[in-house]
């Protein structure tokens, strides 16, 4: 051995043997003699390349928030998982713009955050020729406003449910928005609550708007299919001369129903219509006459069809009650609720899907959740086994309209599920 090799470059050799041997084989020199060998061993503190530290915003993504009544941009900051520290120096960099000052409900805003809560790029359209953006230079963060003029795009995506309808959509990059228009236009024919399977597969074709090649906003969801445990259900969008609008199956069948299955899309059902069940506050056995559903204090509760406001207050165990009356002999209640939505009182009208309630934990209640009842001449039924009518139907005029509009649709439905694209856009 070449005296000039150090006791250091012998032991980096040595750790070097297990991984050299994968690729290469080690003999002895012919005559060497391997007996009676005295073996030493060597302790030597080696410098080795500090450890990286795992960054906490190492990946980003990209979030999009409807804006709602009473929003203001510190509010949205804190649904799109902004750092406080980070939402600061925001706020402090859109304090000279009055778009952000004052937030248009119904539109978006659509931002790039690092899971570390860290914004790298906000954009907020406040008209469809008019767009805000907040940029990041290091830790300096800058406002500004601009005229634009937006590219639309058919967006085509697909993916496999492994777990959560969420998770899914976001693992195939679907926006939020789509993912619940899917469900919804498809609640119907699928419980999203208990119907899905592993290996479920969706497809959706929906609008996005581009500026430079950037995505600004989502439009609206065009065509969804989803294959539930071997059934294929499909939902194509169409809007007739009247200003009708909705979900269809491609044979033209609205897809909108009387009630919607649910009053809350995508909460867990906690505990279930029965007739026996250990109530955990009284400590004894009794019938369970209604659904509840497991949520945070303040989720939002919407009404599943057309009514008429029958009872707002306080009623014994419910807590905060709302009641409405449907059409015929149907009614629905919403028990343990925080709060009402906006001009909810008696005699009131609301219409399917409007936010009603919040969730809360007021009456006899463990914890946050919704007690739900569906009620038939004023006797609760199980809603998890009724059979819900449709609603409306495309008159002859606009099935041909329909049709025209549907096959395109269908063909790129087809593409997504004999290609298994994930994404084509």
């Amino acid at each position: 051995m070449n005296r000039n090799f150090t006791r250091k470059q012998l032991l980096v050799a040595l750790a070097l043997l297990p991984f050299l041997g994968v690729v290469a084989a080690f003999g002895i020199a012919p005559d060497t003699r391997t007996e009676n060998l005295t073996l030493h061993t060597v302790v030597e503190s080696v410098d080795l390349p500090q450890a990286q530290a795992t960054d906490s915003g190492s990946f980003d993504f990209w979030r999009e928030e409807r804006i709602g009544r009473g929003d203001t941009l510190p509010s949205l900051l804190a649904r799109l998982g902004i750092d406080s520290e980070e939402a600061r120096r925001v706020l402090g960099a859109a304090r000279g713009s009055k778009a952000l000052g004052r937030l248009i409900p119904g539109r978006s805003v659509l931002a790039r955050v690092t899971s570390g809560g860290q914004l790298l790029l906000l954009r907020y359209l406040v008209a469809d020729e008019k767009l805000v953006t907040i940029t990041r230079a290091g830790g300096v963060f800058q406002a500004r406003e601009q005229p634009v003029v937006l590219e639309s795009r058919q967006i085509m995506r697909s993916g496999e449910i492994d777990g959560s309808l969420f998770g899914a959509t976001d693992a195939a990059d679907v926006p939020d928005r789509i993912a619940s228009e899917m469900a919804e236009a498809l609640s119907g024919d699928i419980n999203f609550h208990k119907d899905l399977r592993r290996g479920d597969h969706f497809s959706v074709v929906y609008d996005a708007y581009y500026l430079d090649g950037q995505l600004v906003k989502t439009g609206r969801l065009l065509a969804a299919e989803f294959v539930n445990q071997g059934k294929a259900h499909q939902a194509l969008y169409f809007k007739d001369a009247q200003g009708h609008e909705g979900y269809f199956t491609p044979e033209g069948q609205s897809l909108r129903r009387a009630f919607l299955k649910s009053p809350m899309p995508f909460s867990r059902i906690s505990s279930g219509f029965s007739g026996a069940r250990f109530h955990p506050i009284l400590n004894l056995w009794r019938a369970h006459k209604g659904v509840d559903y497991a949520a945070p204090t303040g989720a939002p509760v919407r009404s599943i069809a057309d009514a008429r406001v029958e009872f707002v207050g306080r009623q014994g165990g419910y807590g905060n009650l709302l009641v409405l009356k449907h059409q015929g002999a149907y009614s629905t209640a919403y028990g343990h609720l925080s709060r009402y939505g906006k001009g909810i009182r008696r005699g009131a009208h609301v219409s399917q899907g409007q936010v009603v309630a919040y969730v809360g934990s007021t009456g006899l209640a463990t914890g946050p959740h919704l007690h739900f009842e569906f009620r038939v001449d004023n006797v609760q039924v199980d809603p998890q086994k009724l059979k819900l009518p449709t609603s409306y139907a495309l008159d002859t005029r606009a099935k041909g309209q329909f049709a025209a509009q549907a096959q395109p649709l269908v063909a790129s439905l087809r593409l997504l599920r004999d290609s298994n694209l994930a994404t084509l856009d």
